[in-house]
């Protein structure tokens, strides 16, 4: 979020329709140009946690794992540094987009201390997303006791 360009927004709401459970370590994503995307009512997007932080266009991302796929109720806009929750759970923020799947979908890059997917927080299909007007880019507050049950902290 630029607040010197961005206005307030109404937060975007989202439901899993697929939990993902894998980690990837050389991944080889790349980011977008674009520091906002908008979103369509029905749109379905990818949801990946890392712990990588660069936002310059075309930074390469690798450390990522992936949390599933999630299908937006109405349109809206996603900016770098909003909320991601599930539940209500806080993910960590929007670091920016990756489009190498685009136009069938984005992936929506969050940064979190760890990355963790689906399967690690232990999430299921018709749960919330929100995202919400962020301050701007932190670290997730996702504990490893917020883990699944017998879910190990992987090193990044």
């Amino acid at each position: 979020m630029n607040p010197e360009e961005d206005g307030p927004k109404r937060p975007l709401t989202a439901r899993l329709v697929k939990v993902l459970v894998h980690h990837r370590s050389e991944r080889g994503m790349a980011l977008e140009p674009h520091a906002s995307r908008c979103v369509r009512r029905g749109e379905v997007h990818e949801l990946v946690s890392t712990d990588q932080c660069a936002t310059q266009p075309g930074a390469r991302v690798d450390r990522v794992a992936f949390l599933g796929f999630a299908e937006f109720e109405r349109g809206g806009v996603i900016d770098r540094g909003d909320v991601l929750r599930i539940g209500d759970r806080r993910i960590g923020e929007v670091l920016g987009f990756d489009a190498c799947h685009f136009p069938n979908h984005y992936n929506v890059l969050v940064r979190a201390e760890i990355p963790l997917s689906g399967a690690d927080l232990g999430i299921r299909p018709e749960e919330v997303c929100s995202f919400e007007q962020g301050p701007g880019l932190e670290v997730a507050d996702v504990l490893p006791g917020q883990l699944a049950a017998g879910v190990q902290q992987q090193a990044p």
